[in-house]
């Protein structure tokens, strides 16, 4: 592999970075200690030693923090579709096998952090705010995979009903793995696993 495949991080690039992490650990801290609802911007600076100002560089508001890895996820999935195999996914057993592979892809880069999902499954349950982002996010990806399905050959109506079933795959796996991403991980898994034997049957 060449040295100059991946670009060295610069001292400025690596100083946002690390105040960005901090942000995010600082604020999940807060939400877990003292509730999502009562926390506020300027407490979240104040613990992570920045401005009022610093914040709003790197998010919108708090619930933009709760979903700060929405950029990583969409990355992954980004990167994933683009390195898919070219052939056409034209009947629904060729569609769900690659609806698979991309939900698996979502799923292992919620796993990455572990500690940073069960904050995250916990925020979203106790809150029908972030709840609402939450089930938006998911109505994304899942038109993200439909157009793609499409993209490569699948018929409108089995990628609609491919992109629906992932979906479903996942909600028995966020319900089932709970906090735990690792076990989201498997819970999706299984969870194909069982549709392809319902449909096979």
């Amino acid at each position: 592999m060449s040295a100059n495949k991946f670009p060295v991080e610069s001292l400025r690039d690596r100083k946002r970075r690390q105040t960005r992490e901090r942000i995010i650990e600082t604020a999940f801290t807060l939400f877990m200690e003292r509730g999502f609802d009562v926390v506020t911007v300027d407490e979240i600076a104040q613990r992570a030693e920045i401005g009022r100002t610093t914040f709003f560089r790197y998010f919108g508001d708090k619930q933009e923090v709760v979903f700060s890895t929405e950029d990583d996820f969409l990355r992954a999935l980004t990167a994933a579709m683009h390195d898919a195999p070219t052939e056409p996914l034209q009947d629904l057993a060729q569609a769900l096998a690659t609806s698979r592979r991309l939900l698996l892809v979502i799923c292992t880069e919620a796993a990455r952090n572990p500690g940073h999902y069960a904050v995250y499954h916990r925020l979203v349950k106790q809150h029908p705010e972030l709840e609402d982002r939450h089930t938006r996010k998911t109505r994304h990806y899942a038109d993200l995979l439909e157009k793609h399905l499409i993209d490569h050959g699948t018929p409108p109506a089995t990628a609609v009903l491919a992109a629906q079933l992932t979906v479903a795959c996942y909600q028995a796996a966020w319900r089932l793995g709970r906090h735990d991403a690792t076990a989201v991980l498997r819970e999706a898994n299984d969870a194909f696993d069982l549709l392809l034997g319902a449909t096979a049957a």
